[in-house]
């Protein structure tokens, strides 16, 4: 089964079991929402559809977006990601990460949920998919 991993530097922090997400966090500057839908394939992360409550700083929107329950929705022309870097430092807070249950409920969390707040020490993670096996989540506090 496909799933998506967390970690750095080659090192498996924790596993979400899904195959579709949604990344999503609140711009650094504008305290705007914005969230990424991503499908998880053998070849890697396909960035699906972006939304983003409002404009502002490095914010801009494509010609070919459209407003949509108070949000400009668009879907950005990029290949396959074999992974995606992200910053994590206290100061940004914590991105959030919605997938589907087996019951077809959306369930959102922090990324803390599964490896703990932001630190200096560890200001990134990498998520990637993969395999899921039977790790337990590494404590990373």
């Amino acid at each position: 089964m496909l799933g998506l991993c967390l970690g750095l530097a080659g090192t498996l922090w924790a596993q979400v079991p899904t195959d579709y997400f949604t990344l999503a966090w609140n711009h650094t500057i504008e305290k705007i929402r914005w969230e990424e839908d991503y499908h998880v394939t053998l070849q890697g992360l396909v960035l699906v559809e972006a939304r983003v409550k409002g404009t502002g700083a490095g914010m801009d929107i494509p010609d070919d977006a459209y407003l949509k329950n108070g949000s400009w929705h668009y879907r950005p022309k990029l290949p396959t990601l074999p992974k995606l870097r992200l910053g994590r430092t206290p100061e940004a807070g914590d991105f959030e990460l919605c997938f589907a249950q087996a019951s077809g409920k959306v369930q959102c969390q922090a990324m803390s949920h599964w490896i703990g707040q932001p630190n200096k020490q560890d200001a990134a993670v990498e998520v990637w998919g993969c395999e899921q096996v039977n790790v337990a989540p590494i404590d990373v506090r």
